[in-house]
């Protein structure tokens, strides 16, 4: 069973949205969408080195939704990083559009 729907608190905006391999055009490429939760777990989790229990209460999620949500990061970017495929980053703009409850 699944818990209430929490707003999840994001601290931080990426100031790069897409990430390629070098000499491909885009429009060749296979791409995998970063959602800004997911990007948030990376950054609290990998470059914070921050305790996924730390993590999940800085981002307002249980534990278990934050290692989810960790694990679902790691694939795309590990995905985008063997096969040579673009990673885009979610634009933040299009989640205050579409009256998303994530905040910065």
């Amino acid at each position: 069973m699944r818990g209430r729907w929490r707003r999840r608190c994001i601290q931080f905006k990426p100031q790069n949205k897409c990430f390629k391999p070098c000499g491909v055009a885009f429009n060749q490429l296979e791409v995998n969408v970063l959602k800004h939760d997911e990007l948030e777990a990376l950054r609290l989790a990998d470059y914070e080195g921050l305790y996924q229990e730390e993590c999940a209460k800085r981002m307002n999620i249980s534990r278990t939704t934050f290692g989810r949500t960790i694990e679902s990061a790691r694939k795309k970017v590990t995905d985008c990083l063997l096969n040579g495929k673009a990673l885009i980053i979610e634009d933040i703009d299009d989640l205050n559009n579409d009256n998303n409850d994530q905040t910065i």
